[in-house]
């Protein structure tokens, strides 16, 4: 049944953070739904919400709260019903959602990769000792210290824009951004390197676009439905769990992926020492409705190589 549709009159309000990249999400997710229901792009109105982790740049996001500050008022308004649906970063989202709110609309997933980025270097095996690297990302903080702890790395907070003009600037040679964000916004001038998988394993969910919606909306469910992306939802589930069974968190270096190949589904997660002194991985592969089982199954295997006190912080990052 189709639903009631919104129109100029009364448009559909999505909710987004004001980041380029963010605004650039939200017009894939009203292009998308103009186009499943033919409408005008005027029936439609992008809403951007400042965020506490917008307001607050100059400390790291595990010294304020996580990753909940990215999303915490984009919520409120949701509920509020100031806003009919809200369009996040998947990487950026806690495991769980506020009661009367689901998560449960994917757009195609991006490029999941990591890229590298610096004027000068092409690779973090290129770059000489004691180089100095910027990241706000306690994942890739590790996973490069793991490899090169020579490097030293500074807290690089903001957004693509922002880290770059740090770049430029001199404040580190190299930094790294998420291939989906680059190409989202056509930066093609960007000086990057992709990071295979194997080299650097991704955020859980990274790549991923989700919508988010009030539990009791049926009219907006159907309209969602419309443009979900199943296999980007089915490898989700398997990442979202083996995360929900970690307790992860910005303060966590996690990193998790899930392929589909034909009727199996691949997983892969590791889990790092925060100053990348030790790391465990592992992987399974199964049929595709196990995928939440699998990621569940991964995580207490990886819990239990850690051993406790594993993820305890035992030094700062200097802020730039």
């Amino acid at each position: 049944m189709t639903p009631d549709l919104p129109s100029p009159a009364a448009p559909l309000r999505i909710g987004t953070r004001g980041s380029p990249l963010a605004l650039a999400q939200a017009h894939e997710t009203r292009d998308r739904l103009a186009a499943a229901f033919d409408l005008p792009r005027d029936a439609f109105e992008i809403v951007v919400i400042k965020t506490t982790g917008d307001r607050i740049q100059d400390r790291p996001l595990k010294e304020i709260g996580g990753k909940g500050l990215f999303t915490r008022e984009i919520e409120d308004d949701l509920l509020s019903g100031a806003i009919d649906i809200a369009v996040h970063s998947m990487k950026d989202m806690p495991v769980l959602q506020p009661g009367g709110l689901l998560l449960d609309t994917y757009l195609p997933r991006e490029d999941v990769r990591d890229a590298f980025i610096s004027a000068t270097h092409t690779g973090i095996c290129n770059l000489e000792q004691g180089a100095t690297v910027g990241t706000s990302s306690l994942r890739r903080r590790a996973q490069l210290l793991n490899r090169r702890p020579d490097l030293s790395v500074v807290e690089f907070r903001g957004n693509m824009q922002t880290r770059l003009k740090k770049l430029a600037d001199g404040v580190a040679t190299a930094t790294f951004l998420a291939m989906a964000g680059l190409n989202r916004m056509a930066m093609d001038h960007v000086p990057k390197t992709a990071i295979a998988i194997t080299d650097m394993l991704p955020a859980v969910a990274q790549g991923a676009i989700g919508i988010e919606r009030r539990a009791d909306d049926s009219r907006v469910a159907d309209m969602l439905a419309a443009i979900h992306d199943r296999p980007t939802g089915e490898r989700l589930a398997a990442e979202r769990a083996f995360l929900a069974a970690l307790d992860g968190s910005c303060e966590t270096p996690i990193a998790g992926l899930a392929d589909l190949e034909g009727g199996t589904l691949i997983l892969r997660g590791e889990v790092l020492r925060p100053d990348g002194a030790q790391s465990h991985s592992g992987s399974r592969s199964g049929a595709i409705a196990d995928g939440p089982a699998m990621g569940l199954d991964l995580a207490r295997e990886l819990l239990a190589a850690a051993g406790p006190g594993f993820f305890d912080w035992h030094s700062g990052t200097p802020k730039v």
